[in-house]
């Protein structure tokens, strides 16, 4: 598990940045599963699934404070990042009626979105990459760069300014 970045280049930076997300996405999902709290889930993630070794496969080390961010601000901004996607979702599909993948990983990105922490470029495509991973062969990884395209002109307008 490894907060600082000190002796890290720059595309172990971003290989860290990547697992986070996934692991925020798959832990927003147990937690709308198993109604655990986020501070009980979080620690199983440190504790158990950043650098583990399953099955003599070391799991990717996550960005630990980035993944500590993204979980904090999806749930205390829950019901504002569900509105911004029920605002990105064809109305007869509210959030409610979507894949908990998909509504684990619109809230771990919205949360993203709101922070401002990572260009909203960045934000949509690292989450289009985890939708790859969990829909390798289905149509979501599009309907999830639609849905945040979106939202993120929604949070960010001003970083798409001038652009298409």
């Amino acid at each position: 598990m490894t907060s600082a970045h000190g002796n890290l280049s720059g595309n172990q930076r971003r290989k860290m940045k990547s697992a986070a997300r996934l692991y925020a996405v798959q832990a927003l999902f147990q937690m709308e599963q198993s109604e655990q709290t986020v501070d009980a889930v979080q620690r199983e993630f440190l504790d158990h699934r950043f650098g583990a070794v399953y099955e003599g496969e070391e799991m990717l080390d996550g960005d630990m404070d980035l993944f500590s961010d993204v979980m904090e601000q999806a749930v205390n901004y829950q019901a504002p990042i569900d509105q911004m996607t029920d605002r990105a979702l064809v109305a007869k599909w509210p959030i409610a009626r979507i894949d908990p993948t998909l509504r684990a990983l619109f809230r771990a990105a919205g949360a993203e979105l709101r922070g401002k922490t990572a260009p909203p470029r960045v934000v949509i495509t690292e989450y289009v990459d985890v939708a790859r991973a969990f829909f390798p062969e289905g149509r979501e990884p599009r309907f999830v760069n639609a849905v945040l395209d979106h939202m993120a002109r929604e949070a960010q307008p001003d970083a798409f300014d001038g652009t298409a």
